[in-house]
C-alpha cells in the first residue's frame, strides 16, 4: 500500500496565499495528494478577499482555518511550500523544499487578489502533474 505524499503550505498569517493554495490542491488532486497550511504568526480569520476571489472559482475555502506552523507538520510533510514570505521553516533531510515568490492579498482589493490567486492555481496544476506522474 503506497501512502499519498503530503504537501504543506506555509505563509506568515495562513490566511490568503496557502489557503488558496491548499483549497486548489485539494480541490484538483483528487485525494491523490495529502495537504496543509500553516503561519508562523497564524492571523485569526481567513483573509475574505481570497475567500471571495476562491468562491469565483467554485472552490469555497471558508471551512479552513489559520494554524500555527510546527516542527511535526514539517516533519510529516514530503513537499513544504512557503510562499514568497521569508518564513523561518525547521529543515529536515531528504524533504523537498521550495519558495513560491507571491504578492500578499492582505489589505489588497479582488483585482490583486485574482491575479496572485491565478498565480497559485498554474503552480498547483504543475506542482500535481510532478507529484502524480
Amino acid at each position: 500500500m503506497t501512502t499519498n505524499p503530503t504537501v504543506l503550505f506555509v505563509c506568515v498569517h495562513n490566511a490568503g496565499r496557502s489557503q488558496m493554495a491548499a483549497g486548489f490542491l485539494q480541490e484538483f488532486a483528487g485525494g491523490r495528494i495529502d495537504v496543509r497550511s500553516a503561519g508562523s504568526m497564524p492571523a485569526d480569520a481567513i483573509n475574505p478577499v481570497a475567500v471571495q476571489a476562491m468562491a469565483e472559482t467554485g472552490i469555497d475555502i471558508t471551512s479552513g482555518a489559520p494554524k500555527l506552523l510546527t516542527v511535526d507538520a514539517v516533519r510529516q510533510a514530503d513537499v513544504v511550500i512557503t510562499m514568497g514570505c521569508g518564513d523561518a521553516c525547521p529543515i529536515f533531510p531528504g524533504k523537498r523544499y521550495e519558495d513560491w515568490q507571491l504578492d500578499d492579498p492582505a489589505g489588497q482589493g479582488i483585482e490583486a487578489v485574482r491575479g496572485i490567486r491565478d498565480e497559485i492555481r498554474s503552480r498547483v496544476e504543475a506542482l500535481i502533474a510532478e507529484l502524480t506522474a
